[in-house]
Formats: structure tokens, C-alpha cells, sequence
């Protein structure tokens, strides 16, 4: 079984997740019976390695959280694992969504170790009721089985709000090694920064964007932290994100154009201008009108790639969340 620590990851994908990648949040591919379709979800993940992404997050939300009910958590990470080592010789990240109490968490957690993923997308949708020390508790125990990422997700969709003080705890857990912020909400985005820095854990800990409604910014802009009379420069380095499920091989594409511009100092206006354009897209393909009530993000991306396809919750009355 792979090791529980992050120090003991294969260097190469460490590399990757580091330098910052496209980890597009895998849907689920159902048939017309509304059953698991596993040639259409093989037929996914191969799109997303050929192009370019850095790894995929199996079991996340546009996986749909409802697949635990249905008996496919395990059946969906296996075959995500079995395609990907299959299909591609390059380094990968495999990341797991875990949720749940702590319970339910460590046995995800377990179940995604075995299977080979590096780290565990750790949701706390389910800490609604608790307070800040119980989920510190949660994470730290959840922490022991594998890597975490963390993920500070919108209150529109379940989403908790956390303290400054919170992701500062949260960041001192030492097998944390990014954490996935998507508040949409530009205060709560500084609070995890802000974290991070109080943690002295800007090594250790790469950023993610998940902000949906700020992308091509969060790529682009340099978090300059002042906390106890230090200051940290901390930047995004990647997104996992549903919107990166769909036009996978634009968004790789776009990710290295920034990285290259940032590198040299000097970001064009042409690449400013893409923020306002993508926020626009994302609006469609999360239903932000009807306030995130739908979402065509995994049904688009499946239908790209295997006819007849649809990706939905197994279980039918609820709406899919992304």
C-alpha cells in the first residue's frame, strides 16, 4: 500500500502537483439505463491524460458525491487508477475525494490508498454542525491515513465558512500538501493564504484555484501576505476544477501560457482579459443564474467523448452540484 505521508510520494508527481497542473474534476459517465458506464468513464479519463492534464480527481464533486450511496465509490477510483497507469508512462496525481464523518473519511481515505492515489480531496460538508476545533480534530486524524488537500468550497453548495485562524491550523497539519480554495469569495480566498503563512507552510503546501468565477486572476496574481512581520509572496499554481473537465487541452494549453508570463515578470493584457471571458463560460456550464442549481460540465465532457452518454447522480431526484 502506497505510504501515508507525503514525504514518501514518488518525486516526480510531488514534481507535478508542486509546479502546478489541470486537474480536472472527473464526472461520471451513466448509459441510457442510468447505470456506471464504464467504457464512456475509461473513454474520460483517457481524453483528459492525452491532453495534457496533470492528473485527475476521481470521486470529487462532478463525480457526484451521490456515488457512495449507489456502491460506486470504489468500483469509480479503481477504474479511474487501472486507466491511468494503463494509458500513460508520464508521473500522474490521483487524488481521491473523501468525505463524511471521520469515520466515513478514514475509510475512504483507506480505500483510495490501496488503490494508489497520492492524496485525498478532504470535503467537510458534513462538519456543518461542528465547530472549528472538532473539524482541526477531523482533519489531523484523516491526515494520518494519506495526504490532504484541503478544500474550502462556496456556501452556495455546502460549503462551510472557516476562520483565518482555522486555515492557519488547518495548514500546520504536516500531511497537507494543497489545498484546493474555492469560496468564490475574494476575503476567504486571503484567509487561506493568510493560513499558510502563519503556518510557515508555503514549502509544503502548493495552492489551488477552485474559484470558478475568478480563474485566469487567481493564475495571475501574487497573494502578497504580511503576517508577523514577514511577508510571503504565494501564488496558484494550478486549478482542480469542474470547468477543466470540459475544453481539458485549451486549459493546459492556457495554464503553460501563464506560467510562462509569470515567469518573465510581464502578464499581457490579452491574458487579463481572459478572466472576464472565462467567468462568462463558467456562468453557462454551472447554471449560475438559477444559482448553481444545475450543471452541464460532466454531461458536455461525456458527450464529447463517447455517444449516448450522460453524466447525472445515480440517484435521480437529487440535482447535480459541481
Amino acid at each position: 500500500m502506497p505510504s501515508a505521508s507525503w514525504t514518501d510520494l514518488p518525486a516526480d508527481v510531488l514534481a507535478v502537483l508542486r509546479r502546478g497542473a489541470v486537474l480536472p474534476a472527473h464526472p461520471l459517465a451513466l448509459d441510457e439505463r442510468r447505470q456506471f458506464d464504464r467504457q464512456s468513464q475509461r473513454a474520460l479519463s483517457r481524453y483528459y491524460i492525452d491532453a495534457g492534464a496533470g492528473g485527475l480527481a476521481v470521486g470529487v464533486h462532478a463525480t457526484q458525491f451521490q456515488i457512495r450511496e449507489a456502491g460506486l465509490y470504489r468500483p469509480v477510483l479503481e477504474l479511474a487508477a487501472e486507466t491511468a497507469s494503463s494509458w500513460s508512462e508520464r508521473p500522474l496525481v490521483m487524488i481521491a475525494g473523501v468525505i463524511g464523518k471521520t469515520a466515513q473519511a478514514i475509510e475512504e481515505s483507506r480505500t483510495a490508498r490501496a488503490l494508489g492515489y497520492h492524496a485525498a480531496l478532504l470535503g467537510l460538508s458534513a462538519m456543518q454542525d461542528a465547530g472549528e476545533d472538532e473539524i482541526v480534530e477531523h482533519c489531523g486524524i484523516v491526515a494520518r491515513e494519506m495526504p490532504l488537500i484541503g478544500f474550502y468550497l462556496q456556501t452556495a453548495v455546502g460549503g462551510i465558512p472557516l476562520s483565518r485562524t482555522f486555515w492557519g491550523r488547518f495548514a500546520a497539519i504536516d500531511n497537507v500538501v494543497a489545498i484546493k480554495v474555492a469560496p468564490f469569495n475574494r476575503y476567504r480566498t486571503l484567509d487561506v493564504a493568510f493560513g499558510i503563512a502563519q503556518a510557515h507552510a508555503e514549502e509544503r503546501i502548493t495552492l489551488y484555484t477552485g474559484n470558478d468565477d475568478h480563474i485566469v486572476a487567481d493564475l495571475v496574481t501574487p497573494l502578497c501576505i504580511r503576517t508577523r512581520k514577514r511577508d510571503v509572496i504565494l501564488r496558484f499554481r494550478g486549478g482542480l476544477l469542474g470547468h477543466w473537465s470540459v475544453w481539458t487541452k485549451s486549459a493546459v494549453d492556457l495554464l503553460a501560457k501563464i506560467h510562462s508570463c509569470v515567469g518573465s515578470g510581464a502578464v499581457p493584457d490579452e491574458i487579463l482579459a481572459l478572466d472576464a471571458m472565462v467567468t462568462d463560460c463558467n456562468s453557462v456550464i454551472f447554471d449560475v443564474a438559477n444559482a448553481f442549481a444545475g450543471c452541464i460540465a460532466s454531461r458536455a465532457a461525456t458527450r464529447s467523448c463517447a455517444a449516448r452518454a450522460s453524466c447525472a447522480p445515480p440517484i435521480a431526484s437529487t440535482p447535480a452540484r459541481c
